[in-house]
Parts: structure tokens; C-alpha cells; sequence
């Protein structure tokens, strides 16, 4: 039974959240040849006050006006 832990700031539509949870069952049952209901996936939404990079989270980040966005801001 494969399973796979994903992290994502929050604020993300359940939609994307969704079509993601699709995406990873779907490259997890090609690459390992598992049947797709045996693939468990675990989505875990951080509050951006409890993500940093650098010492900065992405709260302080927003605040700043950066993106949070960004693969570089730690999403």
C-alpha cells in the first residue's frame, strides 16, 4: 500500500487540492504499478505562520509583499 505525504501552504482551492490528489495517485499507480485503490495520499496544509524559509515565514513574506506563492518562497 503506497502512501505519499504532501505538505502545501494553506490557502489553496479544494478544487486544485483535489485535481493534485488525482495527479499523485495517478503518477504513484504508473511508476510503481500499483492498483490506484491501494494508494493512500495525505494533503497537510501548513498555516503560512508555520512555514519559514530562512528564518522568514511565509506569513512575514506576504507581508512584505512577496509571493507565496512562489516555488522560491517555499511552496
Amino acid at each position: 500500500m503506497p502512501m505519499a505525504f504532501v505538505s502545501i501552504r494553506e490557502g489553496r482551492p479544494p478544487e486544485s487540492i483535489r485535481n493534485m490528489i488525482s495527479a499523485v495517485t495517478a503518477a504513484i499507480a504508473e511508476w510503481l504499478d500499483a492498483p490506484p485503490s491501494t494508494i493512500r495520499v495525505v494533503v497537510t496544509e501548513v498555516p503560512l505562520t508555520h512555514w519559514a524559509t530562512g528564518d522568514v515565514t511565509l506569513a512575514e513574506k506576504e507581508q512584505d509583499g512577496g509571493p507565496t506563492g512562489s516555488k522560491e518562497a517555499g511552496s
